[in-house]
């Protein structure tokens, strides 16, 4: 059967401008997301005696890397400075965040899951008298864990 263009085919992998991400059950929308990366730490262990030994690695704790999350600014829009100023002495609202990469459909065909996820860092825009472009914030997610699921 030809490609008529309409359908993502398995050959060719799906672009990266097509995604959503769902923060308290809402879709926000971003223009970048990042730091979507886990890393076992390494454990090394000598085995052997004093004379003949060899260097066995090991896998050892699970680490992740904070998400970076970049959007526009919109009139009246606080909820992350009102997220990360609900953190008092340890205490703060966990979120589960959902990134989805979409297919040309809007379905997700790949799917990462944030756990435990909190804000550790806002930065407001940069200004610049010349300048035209939009105002975009930048939020720094970490979380406690990151799943991944297809479609």
């Amino acid at each position: 059967m030809p490609y008529d263009g309409t359908t993502q085919d398995t050959i060719w992998p799906l672009p990266k401008f097509n995604f959503s991400v769902i923060i308290c059950g809402q879709v926000v929308p971003f223009q970048e997301v990042s730091g979507l990366e886990t890393e076992a730490q390494i454990i090394e262990y000598r085995a052997g005696n004093s004379k003949q030994f060899s260097t066995v690695k090991m896998p050892g704790i699970a680490k992740y890397k904070n998400v970076t999350l970049k959007k526009g600014i919109f009139l009246r829009d606080n909820k992350f400075f009102d997220w990360f100023n609900s953190i008092t002495m340890n205490t703060l609202k966990r979120e589960t965040i959902t990134i989805q990469l979409l297919d040309q459909t809007g379905n997700p065909t790949m799917t990462w899951t944030l756990l435990n996820a909190w804000p550790t860092k806002i930065s407001g825009t940069d200004l610049k008298s010349d300048g035209n472009e939009v105002a975009v914030e930048t939020i720094e997610i970490a979380h406690e864990g990151i799943t991944i699921a297809n479609s």
